[in-house]
Order: C-alpha cells, then sequence, then structure tokens
C-alpha cells in the first residue's frame, strides 16, 4: 500500500497560539479521518476567532466526557510537549519544528510455512505541519502603536490557521481509495535534531505570562 503524504502549509505563529493551533488542526483532521461513527462536539478556539469540530465520544457513549475524548486529548498535547521540545532555533527569536500525524493499521503477517508470524505496521497516510514559532515579545502597553501591533500578530497568526484548516478541507475532499475499509489507528510524531533541545524548550514555556504556552 503506498502512503499518502500531505503537507499543510508553513504556519509562523507567536508563541501563545502555538498550543491552541495545533490542538485545532490536529483534532479536524481526526475527525475527519476517524474509522467509524463518532459523536462531534465545537470547540471555540480562545486565542483565534475559530470554531472547530472535534471527536467527542462514539456513538452510543452516554458519559459525560468520554474515556475516547480523554485518551485523545491526552495524545495530543503529549506530542505538543514533544512537539516543543524539539524546536530547532532558525534565527533571532524564531524557532522551527514539525509535527507528522500518521494513519496506519496493524497487519499480521506469517513466516516460514505459517510457523512464526509478526505484526506490521502499515501507514497509509501522513499529515506533515510544519511550524515557526516566534518569540518576538508582545508589546504590552496601551497606546495605539502596541494594540496595532498585538493586533496584527493575532490576525497574521489567524489567517495561517484558516489557510492550513482550509487545505485540510480540500485533501479531505479528494480521492480516499487509499484509506481501508478496516479500524485504524494514530501516531503523532516530530522531527528532532540529534542534539538537545531542553534549553530552547525551557525558554519557550517559560515566558512571562502574556507568552505562557500553557494559557
Amino acid at each position: 500500500m503506498n502512503c499518502k503524504e500531505h503537507h499543510i502549509p508553513e504556519l509562523e505563529l507567536s508563541t501563545g497560539q502555538v498550543r491552541e493551533a495545533l490542538q485545532c488542526i490536529l483534532h479536524t483532521i481526526l475527525f475527519i479521518r476517524s474509522p467509524g461513527p463518532v459523536k462531534p462536539s465545537q470547540v471555540e478556539c480562545e486565542g483565534f476567532r475559530l470554531t472547530y469540530t472535534r471527536i467527542s465520544a462514539t456513538l452510543g457513549t452516554h458519559a459525560p466526557r468520554s474515556s475516547l475524548e480523554n485518551d485523545l486529548d491526552q495524545k495530543i498535547n503529549q506530542a505538543i510537549e514533544t512537539f516543543l521540545r524539539s524546536l530547532s532555533q532558525i534565527g533571532p527569536e524564531l524557532l522551527s519544528g514539525c509535527l507528522t500525524l500518521s494513519f496506519l493499521e496493524r497487519r499480521a503477517s506469517r513466516q516460514l510455512f505459517g510457523l512464526m508470524s509478526h505484526e506490521e505496521k502499515v501507514v497509509f497516510e501522513q499529515w506533515v505541519i510544519r511550524i515557526v514559532v516566534n518569540n518576538t515579545p508582545r508589546p504590552i502597553g496601551n497606546d495605539s502603536a502596541a494594540v496595532i501591533e498585538r493586533q496584527r500578530i493575532e490576525d497574521m497568526g489567524e489567517g495561517m490557521l484558516r489557510s492550513a484548516l482550509a487545505k485540510v478541507f480540500e485533501i479531505v475532499g479528494g480521492p480516499v481509495d487509499h484509506v481501508p475499509p478496516v479500524q485504524y489507528e494514530f501516531e503523532i510524531a516530530c522531527t528532532k535534531r540529534a542534539d538537545d533541545r531542553e534549553n530552547m524548550y525551557t525558554r519557550v514555556a517559560n515566558m512571562p505570562p502574556i507568552l505562557n504556552l500553557s494559557s
């Protein structure tokens, strides 16, 4: 099976926009590529004038918050943390990283006249998301210049996120012959250079509150 690789337009985001933008993109793709019927949930972004749809539960689940929803949140949030630790500096106040969402199925394979078997992962689709993180401190004053600059940063990030989502919808509207008619899984991985990037992660994560990634 050939693996389809989709590239999302590169996003340049301010530090405080990264986490929510990635959550928005990843949840949107996972909802659209769900291998079975699911219950949708609408999420209104806090940092963008956007609403996206995510998986809330499988159909027939009546719990207020399903274990599936919790598992998805945990897997996505862990992937974002790993992504932040993989950031590489590419210029003054600029860092970059790449996140890849893979869909795969597990196949049992027999060898040696059927006396031995093993399970292999077959990846049939990958979504590549490249992010440039701009650590330039945002102006915090109330003067007109500061207000205009903050609005410019917010508008630029939102515009890039809208373009990324538009590309997702364009792709999913295309052929789906490569998607198997069975239950399948997903994995999220990021590129990471061999050298240690802990200092870069600490620098991003420990920004002042207005730039705090956890907000």
